[in-house]
């Protein structure tokens, strides 16, 4: 009996021995290469701001919402980044094409049937145009709303992306695009044209009378004049886009020459919808260059100004950079090393050789949607903002619209929220902003929306009698 005794004592030892001896890792995966993670982090960005249009849009009327959370009113021109999201969601799989056909459908039906006419109050439009602001519940007018030119162009963007996206032969396929047609042939830009003079910004039904502001010069209305000269039904006069492009103003800003515009959305509306890559009009053609190239220009110049960072700001730098028009703390003036500092809520901030209008409010869609244009120093300015401002700036639907890292101490603030040490942060996501981080980072990574709009001859015809010529133009104009 002894050596049964023995061998369990010393089984019981081998085993405690065992047990306690340090035991090798579990093998790990391989650590992602930076560009999957880079993609990883794209597509993460992509989706929860496509979350932001899918979730807070009206199902029934296809009307989103200018801002969420605070939701007033909807803005038309949000409608048409929308429209276009719609069709990015289905080719991702983030929602069915179906899904995103009825969406769209709802959306257009919405929109024909809403009231046009001249009166004042209950109704959404007139002569085919829109309000730039919609009662969220109703779809008329909101206050006293001007009928918009470019908030009109925005809408019919996305309005004909769906024609030209939903290509399939359902019965609702069909009647996207039949409806889509009748509101962009429905559109009276003629109503606007002042010949010679360009044309007009606005409408106002309380005096009767169009606008004398006039497009005049670089800006976010490249889309606008493009989609006015290809009506087969009231085409603007060419005789507008020259005008138009009589205003624009060749400089030299830190040490790039271009087209000069300060905000860089006017640089990116536009380019969310039309491949304007090796395709050039005679202001173009003159510089030897494309709008492409001269909104990289414009987009490095936004970067280059920030490392330079004249006013001192609090996180400036190479990888947190962009302004544009997007929200602010308030209209207020505080003092910042012994000199008056200038806040403001929304406003259009940007630089440019002539034109600098910077109080430290930064926004991520600056940034992020020219992606398309600069991808080498977009991309790691988006994980750094991600990475440094963490849930502050980055939540449920991606970036907020703005932040301002000056502003550190505790103080009333007209939007948004200081978190004390860190900065000023907006709590409200803009549809204008969102739209165009979904259309250039889908235009970056697949060329989709770029690729369906070229198919539309609408957009075609507008840049042919534009005077656009060459590359993916060859051949396509008479």
């Amino acid at each position: 009996m002894p050596r049964p005794r023995r061998r369990t004592v010393v089984l019981a030892f081998v085993l405690a021995a065992l047990a306690s001896a340090p035991r090798p890792a579990p093998a790990q995966p391989a650590p992602a290469s930076p560009a999957a993670a880079d993609s990883a982090f794209l597509d993460e960005l992509e989706q929860r701001t496509f979350g932001w249009f899918w979730e807070t849009t009206d199902p029934r009327t296809g009307l989103t919402p200018d801002r969420w959370p605070t939701r007033a009113f909807s803005s038309v021109a949000a409608i048409g980044f929308g429209l276009t999201a719609y069709g990015i969601g289905a080719e991702r799989g983030w929602v069915t094409r179906s899904e995103a056909a009825e969406r769209t459908l709802a959306t257009l039906r919405f929109l024909w049937r809403a009231p046009q006419g001249p009166e004042v109050r209950g109704r959404t439009g007139y002569r085919g145009s829109f309000y730039h602001f919609l009662e969220y519940g109703t779809g008329v007018r909101f206050r006293d709303a001007e009928l918009s030119t470019i908030d009109t162009a925005l809408l019919m963007a996305g309005v004909l992306f769906s024609q030209s996206y939903f290509d399939g032969p359902s019965a609702d396929e069909a009647e996207i695009r039949s409806l889509a047609d009748s509101l962009y042939r429905r559109v009276e830009w003629t109503f606007f044209d002042r010949g010679k003079r360009g044309l007009a910004m606005a409408w106002d039904p309380e005096s009767r009378r169009v606008s004398r502001w006039t497009w005049n010069g670089l800006d976010e209305s490249i889309v606008l004049h493009v989609l006015a000269l290809g009506s087969p039904t009231h085409p603007a006069d060419p005789a507008a886009w020259g005008h138009f492009t009589r205003g624009y103003r060749w400089r030299e800003f830190l040490g790039r020459e271009y087209f000069q515009f300060a905000p860089l959305f006017g640089h990116q509306y536009s380019q969310a919808w039309i491949d304007f890559r090796g395709i050039a009009d005679d202001s173009t053609r003159a510089r030897g260059l494309d709008y492409f190239e001269n909104s990289r220009r414009a987009t490095l110049s936004q970067r280059d100004y920030a490392i330079a960072n004249p006013h001192g700001f609090r996180g400036y730098g190479a990888d947190v950079w962009g302004l544009t028009a997007c929200d602010g703390p308030g209209d207020t003036t505080l003092v910042r090393n012994g000199q008056p500092w200038p806040l403001r809520w929304y406003r259009a901030r940007g630089v440019a050789a002539d034109d600098v209008r910077d109080d430290g409010t930064l926004a991520p869609t600056a940034a992020a949607a020219s992606i398309a244009f600069a991808p080498e120093v977009v991309v790691p300015a988006l994980k750094a903002m991600r990475d440094r401002y963490g849930e502050h700036l980055y939540t449920r639907y991606g970036f907020v619209d703005a932040f301002n890292p000056s502003l550190t101490e505790p103080m009333p603030v007209g939007a948004g929220r200081i978190v004390p040490g860190v900065g000023w942060f907006d709590t409200d996501y803009l549809g204008i902003d969102q739209g165009p981080i979904v259309l250039m980072l889908e235009n970056h990574r697949s060329g989709l929306v770029w690729n369906v709009m070229r198919k539309n001859p609408y957009v075609v015809r507008g840049l042919c009698r534009a005077g656009f010529r060459g590359g993916w133009l060859e051949g396509a104009c008479p």
